[in-house]
């Protein structure tokens, strides 16, 4: 499960190309009024891409409705937005990884990496499937990332830096924001 929703964040997340000049304009979410989505300061409201995801889902699931889900990006460092959201949800901090010192309790909220190329090499069906012409050559380097608990009536938050854009087939140098349960 855990590699399925690595697999479709990335996906998701890799779609983003709206670099574009003008001010961006936060369309409405149309979500239950119970789930709450807490947006990191500066952050723009990336309707394509959240869109695109709803439609990776669709793939994947095609008989399950799209849970809400909404994605943003930041040009903030990963360090900061992980953070605003770790004490948002009222974790307190990001743990460095997962192990949590060798506990056996996995963290609320913590870092981890990946590789830009295998997480690309992965989702490749579900592009293909969506009609996404990906030059996955390009996807090369290194990702930072964390991983946030979602809690009742908040969503689970990824958040990563830099990614790839399936679009463009670039490596972009933003941090990108993705809440969904």
């Amino acid at each position: 499960m855990r590699k399925l929703w690595s697999a479709t964040a990335v996906a998701l997340m890799l779609v983003l190309a709206l670099p574009s000049c003008r001010k961006e304009k936060t369309e409405e979410v149309a979500e239950p009024s119970s789930f709450s989505f807490n947006v990191y300061p500066g952050a723009r409201y990336q309707a394509r891409l959240t869109e695109l995801t709803k439609q990776a889902h669709n793939v994947e699931k095609p008989n399950e409705p799209a849970p809400p889900t909404a994605i943003y990006d930041v040009d903030a460092p990963i360090d900061a937005v992980a953070e605003f959201y770790a004490k948002a949800y009222g974790y307190g901090h990001v743990a460095p990884d997962a192990t949590n010192n060798l506990s056996a309790a996995k963290p609320a909220a913590y870092y981890r990496t990946g590789d830009l190329h295998a997480d690309v090499v992965a989702i490749q069906p579900v592009l293909q499937k969506m009609n996404l012409k990906v030059d996955v050559s390009k996807a090369q380097g290194k990702y930072r990332a964390a991983e946030i608990e979602g809690k009742p009536n908040r969503p689970r938050v990824t958040i990563q830096r830099p990614y790839f854009d399936v679009t463009t087939s670039q490596v972009v140098d933003r941090t990108i924001i993705l809440m969904a349960p």
